[in-house]
């Protein structure tokens, strides 16, 4: 059994060795602290299973997990996340992930997943069933921000926090007219006009 863990907090990645270890004292458990390495990862090697964080150093977001699908079709990847469930669970179980946890699960839910993942199963806590229920139903009373796509989103949020186009050229990758471009969209989308009303928004909605 071979597990892949990616997140570029070390507190985080010995964490998860230790309690993946205890349970699965013969797997061969490998890291990485980036997209980048991730993705190389991938392409070489094969994996009985991804933990991943999705906000990493090099890349960010929903195309991580789109990206390593492309590699890795069949690996199952579990995200593990310090953001919610509202704002990245539906996202990522759309773009191919098979679980989607908090970085406060308890590690008896960690293991419990893993296990599902491994059967083939996805594992959807009642929470993300509903969110998966509502993402996917006749609810004509999506919120706005649902109607971005998934780098529309990413820059939306970064906007909420306040990052520059600059900064957010440089985490994403992206030209800084390319960030415009997106910023613009957004707040067409949204029915917005300015930056301040994008933040106000995503306060209110709990995406920060």
């Amino acid at each position: 059994m071979k597990i892949l863990i990616a997140d570029d907090h070390s507190v985080v990645r010995k964490g998860l060795r230790l309690i993946l270890t205890e349970e699965y004292p013969h797997a061969q458990i490998d890291e990485v602290v980036d997209a980048v390495d991730l993705l190389k990862k991938v392409s070489k090697e094969t994996y009985s299973v991804i933990i991943s964080d999705i906000t990493m150093p090099g890349r960010s977001g929903i195309e991580i997990i789109k990206e390593v699908k492309d590699f890795a079709p069949k690996t199952p990847l579990l995200v593990l996340s310090v953001h919610s469930a509202e704002e990245y669970a539906v996202r990522a179980i759309k773009a191919g992930a098979s679980g989607y946890l908090t970085k406060d699960s308890a590690p008896d839910e960690l293991i419990k997943a893993v296990e599902y993942i491994l059967r083939g199963k996805r594992y959807i806590t009642p929470e993300i069933s509903e969110l998966l229920a509502d993402a996917y139903g006749d609810n004509l009373d999506k919120a706005p921000h649902e109607s971005l796509s998934n780098r529309e989103f990413e820059v939306m949020k970064f906007i909420a926090l306040g990052k520059s186009i600059s900064e957010m050229a440089e985490s994403l990758s992206l030209s800084v007219n390319t960030i415009s471009t997106y910023r613009a969209r957004i707040l067409e989308k949204m029915h917005m006009h300015t930056n301040t009303e994008l933040i106000k928004y995503a306060i209110e909605h709990k995406l920060v």
